[in-house]
């Protein structure tokens, strides 16, 4: 059974520093009743929960760096001297390696 969901959080939100747009969603009502437990417990809204659950889902947005650009932006990649470039490409590194020692 498909119903349409209109929470709480839809009747008194504030969203001060975003452009927002609102959508419809049907969901069935276990998901229903197991977002509200879930928003009780944590005391995030329902709609800041279904934000964040479909960004994660969606992948992460064009203008975010993954934390390999983050590290290379701020120097830390090549900071340790006499270390080998790259160690996953080093068999000898690996040696060992997952090993009960």
């Amino acid at each position: 059974m498909s119903i349409l969901f209109v929470g709480v959080s839809d009747s008194c939100y504030i969203m001060s520093d975003m452009v927002s747009n609102r959508i419809s969603v049907r969901l069935p009502q276990a998901l229903i009743e197991r977002l509200r437990k879930r928003s009780q417990s944590t005391g995030a809204t329902e709609s800041e929960m279904v934000r964040e659950a479909l960004a994660g889902y969606l992948g992460r947005s064009a203008k975010q760096k993954s934390a390999y650009e983050l590290a290379a932006d701020s120097g830390i990649i090549g900071t340790v001297r006499d270390a080998p470039e790259d160690l996953s490409t080093s068999r000898r590194h690996l040696n060992g390696f997952g090993k009960d020692k």
